[in-house]
């Protein structure tokens, strides 16, 4: 059920990446550019406080030269500045006074000791507050905040002598402009910087996620029909999604292997169960038209009954076997077998089973060899090879067994001198129902599993068996198994029945 269906609002995964690269780019660049603002900003307003602490020096430096108090003749003879402007309630407004003792930022004022206002460059923008203390600060201005200084003046000739106040104000209208300046250059590179990377987060996730879209696809394709061949497009480059894209076709090859052989063990159980069915449903329809009168045909239609009903429940149990090899990595992972003791045991059991036949075996092992399989398994999977060729032997009745071992393996050998197998089907004796000879291995008692059980639970345990053989030559049959250097665990009972 999709999102739409589940009342969920459907959101892009490269809408989500380019969302996430914009809030990312967001966040770092407004804590780079903070910091960066911050600090010129506080650059700046140092270099206003320095300009207002200087020009304070300068001109109180020049106004200290007298012994008498501070008026506004006094203060003309000493900084003698050309008149610009009209006397205004007796304030007389003078810009410069002169380069040295001022700057065109800095508005000064001049105050008598009584707190009057003899002297003023411009406009006053705060009210002082007079103290003996010199001081620097920030205080509201009409606009906005200003620098203001205050300090009182003594003669230099006499420091106990107050002879004036010296009030120095900075408008920081230079200071509001280039940072009303900066801020808006911010702004535009942060939407600027935010654009970017979305769009970039965007196009960069189309192309990096283009596999996923793939995926998507494939999947969608393969839930409409199951059956359908379609693959996902190969990714030319090396990265997870890369890797993804391969596991991904490897699973659908693999999916795809297993609808083709249920579908061919479907119709090779139904091929199968046909013929006993067939046969005793014959005899049952014989027997009850007229053979139940006869002895003779009742007792020969009773025996192939049973022994169609025999092969059957044979038929049942190895395709359960069959079913249950698959499964041995999950439920008998960590058991472990000394292989020396199994083949021994097998081959002890062929040559009383069978005196008529001739049973070597060629022991290589000079010591202890531990597997990783559970015991029954292995025990099982050689009863089936040797089984098959005592069945396969014909004039030379005679099966070698053999145990090497190789740098980290353990390698068991059996061979038959009977039919052999032609090339063009060595590779499909494994495969379910598959015999030779389906008439001859019909009267051998044989089903064609016991090869396949046998490949799956040594390929369960991360082995492998192998075939040659050749036509009138016999057969050897191969199992090579990792070894483990760990002391093999107490035997259970679990088997596979």
């Amino acid at each position: 059920m999709t999102d739409q269906e589940n009342g969920k609002r459907f959101f892009s995964l490269k809408l989500k990446w380019a969302l996430g690269t914009s809030i990312g780019s967001f966040i770092i660049f407004s804590i780079v550019v903070m910091a960066m603002f911050s600090a010129f900003t506080q650059n700046l307003l140092s270099s206003e406080r320095r300009l207002i602490n200087t020009g304070m020096d300068n001109i109180s430096r020049q106004l200290s030269n007298t012994d008498m108090v501070l008026t506004k003749q006094r203060i003309s003879n000493i900084i003698n500045p050309p008149s610009q402007g009209d006397f205004n309630d007796g304030v007389d407004f003078k810009r410069p006074i002169i380069q040295e003792l001022s700057d065109n930022h800095l508005i000064v004022n001049v105050y008598t000791p009584k707190h009057q206002l003899v002297f003023s460059t411009g406009k006053r923008l705060v009210k002082p507050t007079f103290t003996n203390q010199r001081s620097v600060k920030m205080t509201e201005g009409p606009k906005h905040k200003i620098i203001a200084g205050l300090m009182p003046i003594y003669s230099r000739h006499n420091h106990h002598l107050l002879i004036g106040y010296l009030q120095v104000e900075n408008d920081l209208n230079a200071y509001m402009a280039s940072y009303h300046q900066i801020q808006l250059v911010c702004f535009f590179a942060m939407c600027l910087v935010i654009l970017a990377s979305g769009l970039l987060g965007y196009f960069l996730s189309m192309f990096l996620l283009r596999p996923l879209g793939d995926i998507h696809d494939t999947v969608k394709a393969i839930s409409k029909d199951p059956t359908k061949n379609i693959r996902v497009p190969k990714v030319e480059r090396c990265d997870e999604l890369a890797e993804l894209t391969d596991m991904f076709n490897e699973m659908l090859d693999r999916m795809q292997r297993y609808i083709d052989q249920q579908t061919q063990f479907v119709g090779d159980v139904s091929h199968e169960l046909r013929t006993p069915v067939a046969i005793i449903q014959g005899h049952l329809e014989m027997l009850q038209r007229w053979g139940k009168d006869d002895p003779k045909v009742l007792d020969e239609s009773l025996n192939a009954a049973l022994v169609e009903t025999k092969r059957m429940k044979n038929l049942v149990q190895e395709m359960l076997d069959l079913s249950r090899a698959g499964q041995v990595d999950l439920n008998f992972r960590n058991e472990q077998t000394v292989v020396n003791d199994v083949v021994h045991q097998v081959y002890n059991n062929f040559k009383m089973l069978y005196p008529e036949f001739t049973f070597t075996l060629d022991d290589d092992l000079h010591s202890a060899i531990t597997a990783n399989i559970y015991r029954d398994h292995l025990e099982q999977v050689l009863v089936i090879l040797c089984d098959n060729a005592v069945k396969y032997s014909t004039d030379r009745k005679e099966v070698h067994m053999s145990l090497s071992r190789g740098m980290n393996t353990v390698e068991i050998g059996i061979q038959d001198f009977g039919e052999g197998i032609s090339p063009e089907n060595v590779q499909r004796v494994f495969d379910r129902f598959y015999r030779v000879d389906k008439a001859r291995s019909r009267k051998k008692g044989g089903n064609g599993l016991g090869l396949s059980i046998a490949k799956r639970l040594i390929e369960g345990y991360h082995g492998s068996i192998t075939l040659e053989s050749s036509l009138g030559a016999g057969s050897l049959f191969r199992i090579i198994l990792p070894i483990v250097k760990t002391a093999p665990k107490n035997q259970s009972d679990k088997s596979i029945k």
